[in-house]
């Protein structure tokens, strides 16, 4: 699978539990709502992409992992880009980790690397998960399942 050519209108960078949804039992008519109308202006982190794929690889064969895969696919793959964990969110990640493990604050790397690349890119972060993002500094933060 490859990732998208950028494109310069981005908005929103997803988090894994975002571009998950559409595959779930009973979806969040809220998220496949905004899911559709904000098309054209979504990315996700190489991060994310590493966590959608970890999660496919795991799944024996057989039609879960069809589903999921042709989600990847048709959702990720042909409508958003992949955004990159580079240098420069690197050195803002770095900051802000020791800047919060002074105030005692633990993050994953994980979250850390997706909340950089948004900010570095100036972008808003999408995600169910809004309590593991908000001590970043300078990170939009949006919850579409509400």
């Amino acid at each position: 699978m490859t990732p998208t050519p950028s494109n310069k209108n981005l908005k929103f960078v997803l988090d894994t539990n975002v571009v998950s949804e559409p595959v779930k039992r009973r979806p969040s008519p809220l998220v496949l709502e905004r899911l559709a109308r904000e098309d054209g202006v979504l990315a996700i982190t190489s991060v994310v992409w590493h966590e959608l794929l970890f999660g496919v690889y795991r799944l024996p064969g057989g039609s879960k992992r069809d589903l999921i895969e042709d989600h990847l696919r048709r959702f990720v793959i042909r409508r958003m880009v992949i955004l990159s964990y580079d240098a420069l969110a690197a050195q803002w990640f770095a900051a802000e980790r020791a800047r919060l493990s002074i105030l005692g604050t633990s993050i994953s790397d994980a979250d850390g690397m997706i909340a950089a690349v948004a900010v570095m890119r100036g972008l808003t972060l999408v995600t169910r998960n809004v309590d593991h993002f908000q001590d970043f500094d300078g990170l939009q933060i949006e919850n579409w399942f509400e």
